[in-house]
């Protein structure tokens, strides 16, 4: 008898690519191969055509114009580009970056760089509930501030920052606000004008297309200038260089373009299934804690702690029935306890017996309703092998 196939709940960490968005991207390995930058014929002329239909497509599911889309090879390299160079481009009005405690390694890492590079760098922390607080952020405001990077959601505990308000603080400011937006663009409505951003970070394998391509916004007007980060060719705008990976573009725009369709509809019936796995899971064990605000926070997104367990040995329990995660799967692979946790206050046992589940388009109830079951199982197995048990720390 075949295995059962393992329940997939890691939806953050990355999708599987929509078989019409593969349709989609097909013909531009064989059939239309052409160079985007090879303007001289007709292989090219397909190419250049295709890549800025997807820009168009990736832009109307921002809210912004065309012209404001530069691809890159992910959000790592999109969150690159706006930070350092952000700060490039503004040195001669200082060089000091605020961002937040819980934002991804792809922006703390690199606003650690500009900080090597002799620039000035503040981490704002965040409420218990995993928000930043916009005044927190407005008092970390000095003089030489440039750029203010904060999250639109946490791509571990799934909550969605106050971001609008932000932004008003950083117009009044005349600070850039550069927001990672990787967990939220699909999942969530989400447009660069109603929230007032400067620069925005996207990558199509967290909205069902291929892994490879991202992109960056970068508002024209008022317009915001950066320096490249990567010279060589003057492609996208001289904002990117390199041959432009057409079949990965294809499929981003695809993939925004499905995602523009459904993203209204989709969210309130993965949030139903999100509620029900909570349910289920507090139901059958003692001593489960959301991490997060349940409010503001991506309808797809669960983030508990199992008093009493050890996350690591609960995901190898889990990994042949559950696929999930304990966070970011940048990091994956680290006995570190997650810096996400720990700005929120957390305890041992909350840090070190945490779970993230990711639903996503494929999931049913029938796969929420044998996920809790299969939880359930391993948390009341490692507890009973615990010696510490459910009321102690680990």
């Amino acid at each position: 008898m075949p295995a059962t196939r393992s329940i997939y709940l890691d939806h953050h960490a990355t999708t599987p690519v929509d078989p019409r968005v593969v349709e989609q991207m097909l013909p531009y390995f064989t059939e239309h191969f052409g160079n985007a930058a090879s303007r001289q014929h007709a292989f090219g002329w397909k190419a250049d055509e295709a890549v800025e239909h997807a820009r168009h497509q990736v832009a109307r599911l921002i809210g912004a114009r065309a012209k404001e889309i530069v691809f890159t090879s992910g959000a790592t390299e999109a969150n690159t580009l706006a930070i350092r160079g952000a700060v490039a481009a503004r040195r001669d009005q200082g060089a000091h970056v605020v961002t937040v405690a819980t934002e991804h390694k792809a922006v703390l890492d690199v606003c650690q760089a500009v900080a090597a590079d002799g620039g000035r760098v503040t981490v704002v922390p965040v409420e218990r509930d995993g928000r930043v607080d916009p005044a927190r952020v407005a008092a970390a405001l000095a003089p030489d501030t440039v750029l203010v990077s904060v999250m639109t959601a946490n791509n571990e505990i799934g909550v969605i920052h106050p971001v609008a308000d932000i932004s008003a603080i950083c117009q009044a400011r005349g600070v850039w606000l550069h927001t990672d937006a990787v967990q939220a663009a699909g999942h969530v409505p989400f447009d660069v004008e109603a929230l007032g951003v400067d620069l925005a970070s996207f990558s199509a394998h967290k909205m069902y297309g291929p892994k490879g391509v991202g992109a960056l916004y970068v508002r024209r007007a008022p317009k915001v200038t950066l320096v490249p980060q990567t010279v060589g060719g003057g492609q996208e705008q001289g904002l990117r260089a390199g041959t432009l990976n057409v079949p990965g573009i294809v499929g981003f725009g695809a993939a925004a373009g499905i995602a523009r369709e459904v993203v209204t509809s989709e969210g309130p019936r993965v949030a139903h299934l999100r509620d029900r796995l909570l349910a289920g899971l507090t139901q059958a064990l003692a001593a489960v804690t959301v991490n997060g605000s349940m409010t503001a926070r991506l309808p797809h997104n669960l983030h508990v702690s199992f008093a009493g367990v050890d996350g690591e040995a609960l995901m190898t329990s889990l990994a042949d029935d559950v696929a999930v995660s304990s966070g970011s799967a940048c990091a994956s692979g680290s006995r570190e306890p997650s810096h996400v946790m720990t700005a929120l206050g957390a305890g041992a046992a909350e840090r070190w017996g945490a779970l993230r589940f990711g639903l996503g388009r494929g999931t049913t109830a029938a796969e929420i309703d044998a996920a809790v079951a299969h939880v359930t199982a391993s948390v009341t197995r490692l507890r009973a092998m615990s010696p510490v048990g459910v009321g102690g720390g680990l």
